[in-house]
């Protein structure tokens, strides 16, 4: 990311209460400041794809990326907006691997934050990029399929769901929204760090679970075979559609197998990042069987 002429007030040792460690860290209090200007920037899909960086927001987000090994290039703080006492030790982590820390004012860090209730850091990670042929598959194989996911909570959720099942990975296909959304980020808690994402066409999925055997299972409502009657044991990638329209027909006409979840009530459907954590369950109830 370029560092351009900043305007920093100045550069002030801190502590933190108690034991906290000692943290060097510049201090920019101006809401005109370039930094402070190009994190909110960083809120759109453009400037982030054009800079290749992302924006992480909160504490549990960010040790886990630190957990994960993945460094921040730039953390950004406010004490004033800190809601325990462990985010001077994150701090000192975050810089002793080589990410620069900025304290901010409580009125510039409510400029950037994209929480309604801020707590007081946000770090810049670089983005990456995951392949398909680089992902790691377990015996048998458990992979779940994303396509064309346009909420980005949803798919953040769908993250979440994923890495509580153990997936081996999250297959996007045909992606409406981008990886490194702030909501994505936001409602995935952490897990976008350790959950090996790949962003790639249906075509060349399809072509992929052919070449490695792996049966594709469609959720949709237009079967009579009920998601606990499917047999998802063996190698298998469970597909999800999008929220308006489902599944397409590529996937529909691709996969060996068709599933749904019964519904009682008036309702004919679930919100995707529901049908998703429930058909995965499913799976791992059976898996767990076997």
């Amino acid at each position: 990311m370029p560092k351009p002429n900043l305007g920093i007030n100045s550069t002030l040792p801190k502590t933190g209460g108690g034991n906290a460690p000692m943290l060097d860290a510049e201090v920019i209090s101006s809401l005109q400041n370039a930094r402070i200007k190009n994190l909110v920037k960083l809120r759109n899909r453009r400037p982030r794809d054009r800079q290749k960086v992302f924006i992480a927001e909160g504490y549990r987000a960010i040790s886990r990326a630190l957990e994960k090994g993945s460094v921040p290039e730039e953390v950004y703080f406010s004490p004033d907006w800190f809601l325990g006492e462990n985010e001077p030790t994150l701090l000192a982590e975050a810089k002793e691997k080589g990410a620069t820390l900025f304290e901010l004012t409580k009125i510039a860090f409510e400029k950037v934050a994209y929480r309604d209730r801020p707590e007081g850091i946000l770090a810049v990670f670089n983005q990456w990029s995951h392949y398909l042929d680089e992902l790691k598959l377990s015996n048998p194989p458990f992979l779940l399929i994303a396509e064309s996911i346009e909420k980005p909570g949803n798919l953040g959720t769908i993250l979440r769901s994923a890495d509580a099942a153990g997936v081996d990975a999250v297959i996007c296909c045909d992606p409406v929204t981008d990886l490194f959304n702030p909501n994505v980020v936001r409602s995935s808690t952490g897990v976008l760090f350790s959950m090996p994402t790949v962003m790639t066409s249906s075509l060349e999925t399809i072509k992929w679970l052919t070449n490695n055997c792996i049966q594709a299972v469609a959720t949709t409502p237009n079967t009579q075979t009920y998601h606990t009657e499917v047999d998802m044991t063996g190698p298998i990638a469970i597909v999800m559609g999008s929220e308006q329209f489902g599944l397409s027909e590529t996937w529909l006409n691709a996969c060996q197998k068709q599933a749904r979840i019964p519904m009682a009530g008036q309702a004919d459907s679930l919100n995707v990042a529901m049908a998703t954590l429930v058909t995965l369950f499913e799976a791992v109830r059976q898996r767990n069987l076997a």
